[in-house]
């Protein structure tokens, strides 16, 4: 079985952007020579993107995110290359140009420069594709944000494949950051509470998120979140699953929290509206079929997948319902 065919059996392989079965020999990041190796490989790949954006190749009537690493530089200069990983014993690097580069792109018929949540909303690219632009998305908005020691403040350059930056002033070393988010449902019997933002499309009620702050649990923000923003009391909390969120660079950590009262008093700054719906009607909402076309996000979203655990009896599926 290949790396591309392994399926994990956790409710978080069927997030989007979870897909992504490289091996990613972070053992041996910092043995340059090694990393050299896996760059001169005549069979190395690279994801590239400009600015935020990646660059797709037209592909008969779909797209690759795929380039060979040795052509790269027809694409433009490239600012930063990190390493990534292997596929099936292929080396993949990611690849970053400055924005400027999207420009003279356009010229080219064979090449697409598109956004990464227009590319895994329309599934332009396969689930094992999107996972790695993932990655590299998230690592090269790093790279461009952080070039400067925070310690310091003189400039800082890309070590250990590009996982590290270092400080040749004041020895500082930095590390990518993953910013982690809880979103969740808060479960009463068999309804659930979710919420809309004014900035949603007309109709959309989904799970409640927010940031969880430095000292904080996972069950704690889960708590104070719901709290906050509706005004329900939470007492337990399970967690349901993750998914890794490169806009720009979050882990969402998904939960279940037991409601310990019903009335809801929603914070206007934050939710446009909020309320309870039963186990039958987030069915049909997930099925695009509810009465008032009121929807939910699609399958890319954690949110979906939490609601469909929610329907399904549990995180799993398994009928054992984590609440009372």
């Amino acid at each position: 079985m290949s790396q591309m065919d392994f399926q994990p059996p956790e409710l978080s392989a069927r997030v989007g952007f979870s897909h992504n079965p490289m091996l990613r020999h972070s053992e041996q990041r910092d043995n340059e020579a090694e990393i050299a190796r896996f760059r001169d490989s005549p069979e190395a790949c690279a994801v590239v993107l400009t600015g935020d954006r990646p660059i797709l190749r037209k592909n008969g009537a779909g797209f690759s995110s795929r380039f060979p690493l040795q052509s790269v530089s027809g694409l433009g200069e490239p600012r930063e290359t990190a390493f990534l990983g292997t596929l099936d014993g292929t080396p993949l690097f990611a690849v970053l140009l400055d924005s400027e580069a999207a420009e003279p792109l356009k010229e080219f018929a064979d090449l697409a420069v598109i956004d990464l949540r227009t590319i895994a909303t329309q599934g332009l690219l396969p689930p094992h594709e999107i996972g790695s632009l993932g990655e590299a998305k998230a690592l090269t908005y790093w790279h461009l944000r952080h070039r400067f020691c925070s310690a310091c403040g003189a400039p800082s350059k890309l070590v250990s494949g590009g996982w590290r930056r270092d400080c040749p002033t004041c020895a500082a070393q930095h590390f990518p950051r993953t910013d982690p988010v809880a979103i969740m449902l808060a479960v009463s019997g068999n309804r659930c509470l979710m919420g809309r933002q004014g900035r949603f499309q007309a109709n959309m009620y989904s799970a409640l998120a927010g940031f969880i702050e430095p000292g904080e649990t996972i069950e704690d923000a889960v708590r104070r979140e719901i709290h906050e923003e509706a005004g329900i009391r939470i007492g337990r909390v399970d967690y349901v699953c993750s998914q890794p969120w490169p806009f720009p660079a979050s882990l969402m950590i998904g939960c279940f929290g037991e409601a310990l009262g019903d009335e809801i008093v929603i914070d206007r700054t934050e939710l446009e509206d909020a309320r309870w719906f039963d186990r039958d009607e987030v069915a049909l909402m997930l099925r695009g079929r509810h009465p008032a076309r009121l929807s939910c996000p699609p399958p890319l979203a954690i949110a979906h997948h939490l609601l469909r655990a929610f329907v399904e009896g549990g995180p799993a599926g398994s009928g054992d319902r984590p609440t009372r």
